[in-house]
């Protein structure tokens, strides 16, 4: 609810600003009142467009997504590798490579989230590559049962 607040204020601003900038251009050619709606009018079409742009973006990440599990991972692998190896087949949203709490090691298997539409494709063309001198196991997560 705040960020819509503060966006609302912003797109205020914007446009207050592009109408007053226009009444300085403008305010020889027509009267001041002409030159901020048209400023006004101007900069609210460009805020549309670039809202547009954005939403569409986010719909591709808000997506289903679900939960691979990766086993048999190189102790020395790190998550923008994974990543990169998982991103060749669909959208991955995160990569979670699970680390020993007392030595801070890793311990060879992680979790990667990517859109639900890939995911079978992603176990079916990982499991078994093979991918910094290991076989991976790839195969959907488990959910975690809580005690």
């Amino acid at each position: 609810m705040k960020s819509s607040n503060v966006t609302s204020y912003t797109l205020i601003a914007i446009i207050t600003v592009a109408g007053f900038v226009a009444i300085t251009f403008f305010s020889d050619a027509v009267s001041p009142q002409y030159a901020f709606a048209a400023g006004a009018v101007i900069s609210g079409i460009l805020v549309s467009l670039v809202k547009t742009t954005s939403s569409t973006e986010e719909s591709v990440e808000t997506n289903d997504l679900t939960t691979l599990y990766i086993g048999n991972l190189n102790y020395k692998v790190n998550e923008n590798a994974i990543k990169a190896y998982f991103e060749q087949y669909g959208y991955v949203d995160s990569v979670r490579l699970m680390k020993d709490r007392k030595t801070g090691r890793r311990k060879g298997f992680g979790f990667v989230e990517v859109e639900a539409n890939a995911a079978d494709k992603m176990i079916t063309k990982l499991n078994d590559s093979v991918f910094e001198e290991r076989t991976l196991r790839v195969r959907l997560a488990k959910e975690k049962v809580e005690d």
